[in-house]
């Protein structure tokens, strides 16, 4: 059981129970707040975090049926327990308040023991929660993390309109065989920082990590305004960081790092790939394929960025340094115009 102290929201119309179930939290050793009805109980929520919830049902205003069905429809509150205590009778309403979410149902007057057994139980539930919360923030993505609380999980993919940005380092190879194995894997770290932040500050996410390189998707799983322009700036973003890296690196005595953009945009079917026991968020499709293509295709241009058609038709005010019309590109039978910018 968890031993770590809890903040407890109190809600009961009657001030009597209000203090004797407050008293009782409080010798747990335990916060306790208060709350006499329902509405003010939301308030109170939606300005502060609780760990659990006490609910009586019979309320004026907002009874504890509909704070139950509010709070497991909020997304920020569907995971806070609720245990309700009520002198409400009658095996109906105890199953409703379980169908709608509650953890217990302590019938009044609460027993202490088992309020002390009930508290623990739940508070420990709460705390694996939020431990399961940080570990999924940190191995994944804000926005993926906001997916799979709104969605949930489910292998599979739907179909949606994004933009698909290929990065990779040139002559990557060469440049580690110089390297100790610490040195490759601390340049790689320090890449990995300024991509990430140029890709997450303009709304996209890094969706997939290639050794050298990365691929980052703008506009799923959440969507954007205008994923291209969002893509088109992470990119110069990337170049920015790097020319700055190198200077620092010169001062070292070290050679330049230069990479290669491609970007493409049109609809991707994007989702969870894998299996129930390991998956990724990914997207597949033409669109992606042509980005990564793109990519390649600046070692042979030497272009900074190569964009396809699609994304300059979406972009305000481009900067275009040069149009390769219609050419063809590794993989597909038609040729493209394509946009160095």
């Amino acid at each position: 059981m968890s031993d770590a102290p809890g903040h407890l929201l109190i809600v009961d119309d009657n001030k009597v129970n209000r203090l004797l179930l407050s008293r009782s939290v409080e010798l747990l050793g335990h916060q306790a707040s208060v709350a006499e009805n329902g509405r003010v109980a939301m308030e109170m929520l939606s300005n502060q975090p609780f760990d659990l919830l006490l609910l009586d049902i019979e309320m004026p205003e907002m009874d504890g049926f509909q704070v139950l069905e509010a709070v497991k429809s909020d997304i920020d509150l569907r995971d806070l327990p609720v245990i309700v205590t009520s002198s409400v009778e009658g095996l109906d309403n105890v199953v409703r308040c379980i169908e709608l979410g509650a953890e217990d149902y302590l019938p009044k007057p609460v027993n202490k023991t088992l309020l002390s057994a009930r508290v623990s139980s739940c508070l420990e539930k709460k705390r694996l929660r939020d431990e399961q919360k940080r570990l999924l923030e940190r191995f994944a993505t804000t926005e993926v993390a906001q997916d799979l609380q709104e969605s949930g999980f489910a292998i599979g993919g739907k179909r949606a309109n994004a933009s698909v940005l290929f990065c990779d380092i040139r002559g990557f190879t060469t440049l580690s065989e110089n390297l100790a194995p610490e040195e490759t894997i601390d340049l790689l770290n320090t890449f990995y920082t300024l991509m990430f932040e140029a890709v997450t500050s303009n709304g996209g996410i890094v969706s997939l990590m290639l050794g050298d390189g990365l691929m980052a998707l703008f506009g799923v799983p959440q969507p954007l305004s205008n994923s291209a322009q969002s893509a088109v700036a992470a990119g110069h973003e990337m170049h920015n960081m790097i020319e700055i890296l190198n200077l620092e690196r010169r001062s070292e005595g070290k050679s330049d790092l230069k990479i290669g953009i491609g970007i493409a945009t049109g609809e991707v079917v994007a989702g969870y790939a894998g299996t129930d026991n390991r998956a990724t968020y990914t997207c597949i499709g033409s669109t992606v394929n042509l980005a990564a293509r793109l990519e390649a295709e600046t070692q042979k241009t030497g272009s900074r960025i190569l964009i396809d058609q699609e994304t300059f038709d979406l972009l305000e005010g481009a900067n275009v340094l040069e149009t390769f019309g219609r050419t063809m590109i590794k993989g597909f039978s038609d040729p493209f115009d394509i946009h160095a910018l």
